[in-house]
């Protein structure tokens, strides 16, 4: 750790304050060059305090930039994971208003429910297998606080990992009725198809997203409890919108998510 208690509460405020006037900012490793990873989550981990204090509950866990598509369109190699609110879930075949935020990217997600914890280290794709209850699909509308979205690995894990709005649709499936490497995507903007991929796009299974989830949580003292909704990361690279558009998800054997995107 390199920044004290007091700057990781500042940095914290700065960046969800960002989120709530849905107005961007320069990455903060412009202002603290020497911000390393621990102080990257402490201060994600101060937001969700701060969300906490007033009343949010946290509802999920969620994973970045683990696809290979995102990877590659972001210039990371590195997964990165955050947290998502209940004020941040929105109704599937609902409207999200484009006035709340500030650059929207929709991302299609394989989500999963656990029925048993998840400790790290050591926790590897059988571990997660075994603690799946059912598989959910969602979309993620992520919105980086940072302005043109102009960041490195350590300030978007401290924005929170760009969570904004997430929408769970479809139908809830067991894992045993399911292959998710080979589980079929298809992005639809406006009733075409502008991106498509299989769950293997996510590392190569979207169960090792919820490992290196689970090991990098143990690093830090804590674990994934049983009932956790863990989102696990976007499948294609994340799409554009704006005002007027309709998005249509179509998920192999779990269903559509649908939402619209009004002023």
């Amino acid at each position: 750790m390199t920044l004290n208690r007091e700057t990781i509460e500042a940095l914290a405020a700065h960046v969800e304050g960002a989120q709530l006037a849905v107005r961007d900012i320069t990455k903060i490793t412009d202002e603290y060059p020497d911000l390393d990873w621990a102080d990257a989550y402490d201060i994600q981990d101060e937001i969700r305090r701060r969300k906490e204090s007033r009343g949010l509950r946290t509802v999920g866990l969620k994973a970045g930039l683990t696809s290979f598509a995102k990877m590659k369109q972001m210039g990371v190699e590195t997964p990165v994971f955050g947290f998502v609110s209940e004020d941040m879930a929105r109704p599937d075949g609902g409207e999200i208003r484009m006035s709340e935020l500030i650059h929207p990217k929709v991302e299609a997600e394989i989500c999963i429910v656990t029925k048993a914890p998840l400790r790290g280290p050591g926790c590897h794709v059988g571990s997660v297998l075994a603690a799946i209850d059912f598989i959910v699909p969602a979309v993620e509308i992520i919105d980086s606080r940072y302005r043109d979205f102009k960041f490195d690995l350590k300030s978007v894990i401290a924005d929170n990992t760009s969570a904004a709005r997430f929408v769970v649709g479809g139908r809830a499936r067991s894992p045993e009725d399911l292959d998710l490497r080979t589980l079929g995507v298809v992005l639809e903007k406006n009733g075409r198809a502008v991106a498509m991929a299989a769950g293997a796009a996510v590392l190569g299974h979207p169960a090792a997203a919820v490992a290196m989830m689970a090991n990098h949580l143990g690093a830090r003292g804590q674990e994934i409890p049983a009932g956790t909704f863990i989102m696990t990361g976007g499948v294609t690279e994340a799409i554009a919108v704006a005002a007027g558009d309709s998005v249509c998800v179509r998920f192999q054997d779990l269903g559509n998510v649908s939402m619209r995107f009004v002023e």
